[in-house]
């Protein structure tokens, strides 16, 4: 090859190099619109997809349990204790919401669980504990939404059987094959791969809370009107009051107060949730600044209906306030409309277990790939055509395995523990001040280095003591509430309403 022929080449050479470095360089811009300041895909989150995550994990079944609270407390500690719940979660939710990245609020380096946030901040002992009582927590939801959606399953077979039969037949229905069918259906949705691609759920959750609340709430006022007057008393049910498993003893009494803080513990228990939900926020604004304002749209409007739905439940039914508000207005017309509001829980309780389940699926997800690489069961995805959708589905054989045989566990293990309300108290008395209060407070005061003895840190050190106490009391309640359900009548697997 002669001279020209080299200096040609060269020229060609040099002409694609400038050619693929300008496509790199404009591959690279294109990828910063693409990608966070972490490598991840852009977040995309907004208030209001924070808003309807948080409204779904918030307003869940625990509202229903919200008569029978505020029925054991009475008209004065009952809406000051929710109010007092409602303050302390919106409180500590702030702060929580400023240890999601470490360091600058808009630049620091990203903790994407809960567990990173206190790995970030305290020693490694709270990290172990804090990840076993997360999720154990999400565990114990999980258990409680399948309990819960199969009694509001039941209540729609018994209403529709009691009008059929004219009252004829006591329409008694077992819980075992409504829990089936809501394990089923979480098998089916827990394939979704990611947390922020659930926000459809949510919203739809969202919504069907909204939904049987209303309902609620309008029965309540319903009744109230037919009965004339506004039941119940300051001080709550009265020693001696009939209930399914007998009079009430002075000691019930007690233990069903504590129980009732249990109850309202676990109406606001969202934090195991929060980092995660954050994690999903586009910035700027920072995530922390985007978190406090969903944090006070949810926790206020969630707040407002609790105290409707608890105060109208308790005001229909006084000392008979049951465990589950909607089941208390038994068969009676319209009974079409009970039928929306339990159909509406069934499919919020839907939605809201996966929120609460991607996070402790993900984790699982991410130890095994750190611990098994180069596995080919556990790495390999593959791409499903879905008919009617332009997108493939992404299947990965471990994510099929684990998550199947979790949901399995949860549902046997909710036909073995029917027990509503004994199993919200206990969720809620046990996760309340350790994933509420205590890790936040004590994450807060490292990550904005709190002088200690300084007024700030001896107030943030009160309240943090106050709420240990107050879930000490109400676990101990909620265990003995539910060893009394099981001396009343209980049988494994056999369980009848």
């Amino acid at each position: 090859m002669g001279e020209n022929g080299v200096r040609k080449q060269y020229l060609q050479v040099e002409s694609q190099t400038r050619v693929y470095g300008d496509m790199a360089i404009d591959m690279q811009h294109q990828g910063s619109k693409c990608y966070d300041d972490d490598g991840r895909l852009k977040r995309t989150g907004t208030v209001w997809t924070a808003s309807a995550h948080i409204i779904t994990a918030v307003i869940g079944s625990g509202v229903l349990s919200l008569a029978f609270a505020i029925g054991q407390l009475g008209w004065v500690a009952g809406p000051t204790v929710m109010v007092l719940f409602s303050f302390v979660t919106y409180y500590t939710s702030t702060l929580l919401s400023d240890c999601y990245r470490s360091g600058d609020p808009l630049t620091g380096k990203r903790n994407y669980t809960y567990v990173d946030a206190v790995r970030a901040n305290m020693s490694e002992f709270n990290v172990r504990l804090c990840g076993w009582l997360q999720y154990a927590g999400l565990v114990g939801v999980a258990i409680g939404y399948t309990i819960a959606s199969s009694i509001s399953m039941m209540a729609i077979k018994r209403s529709n059987c009691f009008h059929e039969t004219r009252g004829k037949n006591p329409c008694h229905v077992s819980s075992n094959p409504y829990m089936i069918m809501f394990g089923i259906t979480e098998i089916v949705l827990s394939q979704i791969p990611d947390f922020d691609q659930i926000w459809w759920l949510s919203f739809l959750a969202a919504v069907m809370s909204f939904t049987y609340s209303s309902i609620g709430l309008g029965m309540g006022i319903g009744k109230v009107a037919v009965n004339g007057t506004i039941k119940g008393s300051m001080t709550g049910i009265s020693i001696g009051a009939m209930t399914h498993a007998g009079p009430i003893t002075a000691m019930q009494k007690v233990w069903r107060t504590f129980q009732a803080m249990g109850d309202i513990a676990f109406a606001y228990s969202y934090s195991i949730v929060l980092i995660e939900i954050q994690d999903s926020l586009k910035s700027p604004p920072s995530e922390a600044k985007t978190m406090r304002k969903a944090t006070m749209i949810s926790v206020t409007v969630t707040t407002i209906f609790y105290m409707l739905c608890g105060c109208m439940g308790y005001a229909a039914f006084g000392d008979q306030a049951p465990g589950n508000l909607l089941t208390g207005f038994g068969f009676y017309n319209p009974y079409w409309l009970l039928d929306i509001a339990n159909a509406a829980i069934v499919v919020h309780l839907v939605g809201a277990y996966q929120v609460y389940c991607q996070p402790l699926f993900a984790f699982v997800e991410k130890y095994a790939v750190r611990k098994w690489p180069k596995s080919w069961f556990i790495n390999h995805e593959f791409e499903l055509r879905v008919p009617f959708y332009s997108k493939s589905f992404s299947l990965n054989l471990f994510r099929l395995v684990w998550r199947t045989s979790f949901v399995c566990m949860t549902t046997l293990i909710a036909m073995l523990f029917p027990f509503f309300n004994g199993v919200v108290g206990i969720l809620g008395a046990f996760g309340f001040w350790p994933l509420t209060v205590y890790f936040p407070v004590e994450m807060y005061i490292s990550h904005m280095h709190i002088p200690k003895w300084s007024t700030k840190w001896v107030c943030l050190r009160a309240l943090s003591l106050a709420c240990l106490v107050i879930s000490m009391l109400a676990a101990t309640g909620s265990v003995a509430g539910m060893i009394f359900e099981m001396k009343a009548a209980y049988r494994p697997f056999h369980t009848n309403y």
